[in-house]
């Protein structure tokens, strides 16, 4: 007779079945793209653990990211992706890099892909995956011809959304899991959470806050040692400022960076109304804003005036440990939560 936990685990893989086969990984668990933390080391390592890296590509130049990428097959020899930000003013020349490295996904975020980037993507062979904050949004992408979808909560890290994970996900899964794999995301930190997506109907989840401190990820020791101390209260949205200046809200631990961002927008909000800067100039001035604020934190280890983005789930992150050992422990949270199912 089967053991329980054989059990478990037979249903979590039958579960994660159409995600691992579409990532090409061992387990359906994707890593958030983080600036600055999801590099060639964490993506090498999570794609090694049996999960599918992410490389976050941000505010790179196209030089960069082939550099990246080349860096990240040194050290693993399993699949990873590439997350791609709409509004970067180089996309195709990025797009260009992933076809010459022949990465297999590529994600694109930051709201709806310019024209030509969905067929740019798709002519080099690559599987493309896109966020979907509104089932509106997620049936759109999926006429328009995206391979699989993010949907991802308000509870996430970085730039967030309006509304909560449980509600997009009762929202959208139903409506479209059966067209096209979709992966859950926004304040996962356990895997009993990631069991009850998948039987939502999920293919996968996406989960960054909770390796961002693994021992693999290059971020500073204050950083993680930040990230420790914190509750999930302390991961808190920022505010907008001007409503003509539509910055998208982005969750981070509350510390002296938060006022400086305000402060930043409300410089923003000025040079608009001089005429000093066109919309599009703006937007990219919030982003860089946010790139460098994020790299004094993550990199130098100021996590006064530096931005830590972090997830809700940043309260059931209390350890440095591998990756390897933070999936297994997710994998068996999972299927002892699998268990007790009746099928």
């Amino acid at each position: 007779m089967t053991s329980p936990s054989l059990i478990g685990a037979e249903r979590l893989k039958r579960r994660m079945a159409r995600g691992v086969e579409f990532l090409g990984s061992e387990v359906a668990i994707l890593c958030g793209a983080m600036s600055w933390v999801s590099e060639r080391h964490l993506v090498s390592a999570i794609s090694n653990a049996g999960g599918f890296g992410l490389i976050a590509c941000g505010a790179m130049t196209p030089e960069l990211l082939d550099k990246e990428i080349a860096g990240t097959k040194e050290l693993t020899s399993k699949p990873f992706g590439v997350n791609l930000i709409t509004m970067h003013p180089q996309l195709f020349d990025l797009i260009e890099v992933c076809k010459k490295h022949e990465v297999g996904h590529v994600v694109l975020a930051g709201g709806l892909p310019p024209a030509g980037s969905l067929d740019a993507i798709k002519a080099n062979g690559a599987k493309l995956i896109c966020f979907a904050p509104a089932l509106a949004l997620a049936k759109k992408l999926i006429r328009s011809g995206v391979d699989a979808l993010v949907v991802e909560g308000m509870e996430a890290g970085g730039h967030i959304g309006p509304v909560s994970t449980s509600v997009l996900a009762q929202e959208i899964l139903p409506e479209v899991a059966e067209q096209v794999p979709v992966f859950v995301a926004g304040g996962i930190g356990r895997g009993e959470a990631i069991a009850a997506y998948l039987d939502m109907g999920a293919a996968g989840v996406q989960l960054g806050t909770r390796f961002a401190c693994a021992t693999e990820s290059i971020a500073h020791p204050n950083f993680k040692k930040a990230f420790f101390r914190a509750n999930a209260r302390d991961a808190v949205a920022s505010v907008q400022i001007d409503p003509r200046l539509p910055v998208i809200p982005v969750r981070a631990l509350k510390n002296a960076g938060t006022e400086l961002f305000t402060a930043k927008q409300v410089e923003v909000a000025q040079a608009l109304n001089d005429g000093s800067v066109e919309m599009a100039e703006a937007q990219l001035q919030i982003e860089h804003y946010w790139a460098g604020a994020l790299r004094r934190a993550v990199i130098d280890g100021d996590v006064e005036h530096g931005s830590l983005m972090a997830g809700q789930s940043v309260g059931m992150v209390n350890k440095e440990e591998p990756v390897a050992d933070i999936i297994a422990q997710l994998m068996a949270e999972a299927a002892h939560a699998l268990e007790k199912r009746a099928a």
